[in-house]
């Protein structure tokens, strides 16, 4: 390995690193979307890593294919750049609705109450939560898409620094460098998007957040749409 890729692949493990701590959507549908949904955190982490996968291996792909066809990289990330704003527009969307919908099935749930009679006691009232069928249905088929819908969003989402990163050695005819340096930096970014995702999951577990239980789906589907603005008009 020349003195060249080898500098390059430690800026790659180095950017792929700050690149998703900085990026909250790399993690945060993930951690509220898992205590909202229960997930286990086996199926957490597997949803994470696909969509991880899906992430990287577009820019990959949209790279290999700018090498193949000798596109710049001027237009390559302008290309990225339209994929970033396609798919923060989806989060957007996808919080909404989450939110719009967990709204409804709120409000949907009535309070109802009927007589007891116990033997030798009073009549007294018994109340509980009761959930419309039709309500609950639709929440659990609508919530069941939620890892597909993550997945596409994320195969829209950019890694905007990987294409430079492997383009430089790709114009020096060093596609083995290339490849390496994309494979750093996929591997740098799915264990990262892991690693923070299992550490707050295992944390939030670890808290009782019972009281605020009702308003999980809610709570997430908020946290999703401000993230989305944040990445949107913040650049996050």
């Amino acid at each position: 390995m020349d003195n060249s890729i080898a500098l390059l692949s430690v800026t790659a493990v180095s950017i792929g690193f700050i690149h998703t701590i900085l990026g909250p959507d790399h993690y945060l549908p993930f951690i509220v979307l898992s205590q909202a949904r229960k997930w286990t955190l086996r199926k957490t982490m597997i949803i994470t890593f696909f969509c991880g996968i899906g992430h990287v291996l577009s820019s990959v792909i949209l790279g290999l294919i700018g090498i193949a066809i000798g596109i710049s990289v001027t237009r390559l990330v302008k290309v990225e750049s339209f994929r970033g704003n396609i798919a923060a527009w989806l989060f957007i969307a996808f919080g909404l609705v989450y939110m719009i919908i967990s709204i409804r099935n709120l409000i949907k749930k009535k309070k109802h109450s009927h007589p007891h009679y116990h033997f030798g006691e009073e009549e007294h009232l018994h109340e509980h939560d009761h959930h419309d069928a039709h309500s609950h249905i639709h929440q659990h088929k609508t919530f069941n898409t939620t890892p597909w819908v993550l997945f596409l969003i994320f195969v829209f989402g950019p890694c905007e620094p990987l294409i430079p990163l492997v383009m430089y050695p790709a114009a020096e005819n060093n596609i083995p460098g290339a490849v390496m340096v994309s494979i750093l930096f996929s591997i740098v970014t799915i264990a990262t998007m892991m690693s923070i995702v299992v550490a707050f999951t295992m944390g939030l577990n670890k808290i009782n957040l019972k009281p605020i239980e009702k308003y999980s789906h809610l709570i997430a589907g908020a946290m999703i749409f401000f993230s989305g603005l944040a990445i949107q008009f913040l650049g996050l």
